[in-house]
């Protein structure tokens, strides 16, 4: 059924959206990189909610370049990246820009210790992330290059687009304001598609947060705003999806939908020599198909995620997407699995949202002054046309 979404006020949405961000998260981490088929043999069905380590056991040893506890509800760095924003948002209280990543968020993943789920130790997040990740650190604190164009360069993948969630709510109902204001920050992380991923999330988390919103109004807002392949991407996939109404059925259309765009290639775990170049014919996958997961799903969020898990590949980031997508709408995350991965992860999953939600509201009060400084200042010139 689908969410109720006028229902929902700014502290739900925002609660939704990173909780269920996280959950997605927890949930897609053990089969991430894998195929639907692979996931369906090795846990005899789809996944339904937390499952353990794809290794079991030897979780440590299975992947020695990746030794992460994957699993048993345990977030990965799509979540510590989307808390480590939520922290920038409440140091600086206003809106971001690629120097508020460089002079607070890479700082912030370089000195300070935190619990990282998936290393079962206190540890510098920076240890935990992915090369493209650490490209924040090498090019911003030890490269010094302009952070409006530090992502030039870096590999083109969903990085900055896993944790833009936070700037879709900061200007919740305010979508292009989330646009602008992502690919500003993402400026410092990636370029390309990747850049324009990040930009379009935060529209869609923006645009989900409207009252009355639905997955096809979110669709729409994303095609209006959308450059290039993105957008491309974007409306096949959507297109696909909107022909089905579970994810079973949709799973192979949605892959075939987006394969033109993708550059890994069918084998995620082996890309291609073209793999994530910059380019303006292609697109992330992740984004088009969370989008996608949301429109089978028709905006509830169990089935938006659990679509996005058992589609594989980089399903951990489709998942969080998906879930900010859905929780955003107003569609609630299950209690248990929200519970399981907060204690499983050692996080309080709720007061990034108590945190965001209070900085939100004094972000929309100075935006406010702002406005009506400008507009008496326009009109004090003879702005404004007289009326009849």
């Amino acid at each position: 059924m689908a969410p109720k979404t006028d229902e929902a006020g700014l502290e739900e949405r925002i609660t939704g959206a990173l909780v269920g961000a996280a959950v997605g998260d927890a949930l897609g981490g053990p089969v991430e990189g894998y195929t639907p088929e692979q996931i369906l043999e090795r846990h005899g069905g789809r996944v339904h909610g937390i499952v353990g380590p794809w290794n079991g056991d030897a979780w440590r040893t299975a992947r020695p370049i990746a030794p992460y506890h994957k699993g048993d509800g345990h977030v990965t760095d799509d979540t510590l990246m989307t808390h480590a924003l939520v922290r920038v948002y409440a140091t600086v209280r206003d809106h971001l820009d690629a120097y508020a990543i460089a002079e607070h968020l890479v700082p912030d993943l370089m000195t300070t210790p935190r619990w990282i789920p998936e290393l079962q130790a206190e540890a510098l997040p920076l240890h935990r992330l992915f090369l493209a990740e650490k490209w924040l650190a090498a090019r911003l604190h030890y490269g010094h290059v302009d952070p409006r164009e530090a992502g030039t360069g870096n590999i083109v993948n969903c990085g900055a687009a896993m944790y833009m969630a936070p700037v879709g709510l900061v200007n919740a109902a305010n979508p292009a304001g989330a646009y602008a204001e992502a690919l500003d920050i993402a400026g410092a992380h990636q370029s390309s598609y990747g850049r324009e991923a990040a930009g379009v999330l935060a529209a869609a988390v923006a645009a989900a947060c409207s009252p009355g919103a639905t997955p096809d109004s979110v669709v729409s807002v994303c095609l209006s705003l959308a450059k290039d392949g993105t957008r491309a991407a974007v409306e096949q996939v959507c297109e696909a999806a909107s022909r089905h109404t579970d994810f079973e059925s949709a799973l192979e259309p949605l892959r075939k939908a987006v394969a033109p765009y993708d550059t890994v290639g069918p084998d995620y775990r082996s890309p291609s020599l073209d793999a994530r170049r910059p380019s303006r014919l292609h697109a992330i996958e992740e984004l088009p198909v969370a989008l996608g997961m949301l429109v089978v799903a028709g905006g509830d969020y169990r089935q938006a995620v659990l679509g996005a898990v058992n589609y594989g590949r980089d399903c951990d980031s489709i998942a969080t997407m998906a879930g900010a997508l859905a929780g955003a709408l107003g569609s609630p995350v299950p209690e248990d699995w929200a519970k399981s991965v907060a204690e499983a992860s050692r996080l309080d999953l709720w007061h990034p949202a108590a945190t965001l939600t209070e900085v939100t509201r004094e972000i929309f009060d100075r935006d406010v002054h702002r406005r009506r400084s400008h507009e008496a200042a326009f009109a004090e010139m003879g702005g404004p046309r007289c009326s009849d």
